[in-house]
């Protein structure tokens, strides 16, 4: 499967990119999904940052989450819903990919200083894209899902 980072995604799908970007930033958490030791999924609260064309999280140290990617680097990303149960302007946004831990000092510090996590060790991923999805509603008549993969383009689906 081909995958790629953010800044590739955004050059190869500017428009799709932005808004996610935009769907994204006004909420502090949203939901990961990683996989435990037996296969089966795990759901937890996150904090995401796009930083020099990297979506990157950073996590505690040792924290279930973190030792889930170390184990499996599959995930997936929702972005927070928001109040109530539309889906807004900007529908729902799913990121699927691997994400890998950072260990080098020099991108570690910049990512502390720009983000300013908590005092002591932690844990950084950097991503690896495999699927942007995004679903929304059109004129109130169609479900419209926007997805996206490592060398194709959009694709759109319009459904009543």
């Amino acid at each position: 499967m081909t995958r790629t980072n953010w800044a590739a995604f955004t050059a190869a799908a500017p428009e799709l990119a932005h808004t996610a970007q935009e769907r994204f930033a006004p909420y502090r958490h949203h939901v990961l999904a990683t996989l435990r030791k037996d296969g089966s999924p795990r759901t937890s609260g996150l904090e995401v940052q796009f930083l020099d064309g990297q979506l990157r999280f950073g996590m505690m140290p040792d924290s279930v989450k973190a030792l889930d990617l170390l184990r499996d680097p599959r995930f997936a990303l929702q972005a927070n819903p928001g109040e109530g149960t539309a889906m807004g302007g900007t529908g729902d946004i799913r990121i699927s990919g691997r994400a890998y831990e950072v260990t080098d000092p020099a991108v570690k510090g910049p990512y502390a200083r720009e983000v300013e996590p908590p005092e002591g060790p932690f844990h950084l991923f950097r991503t690896e894209l495999t699927e942007v999805v995004r679903t929304y509603v059109e004129d109130d008549t169609y479900l419209v899902v926007e997805s996206w993969r490592p060398g194709g383009p959009v694709r759109t689906v319009k459904r009543t």
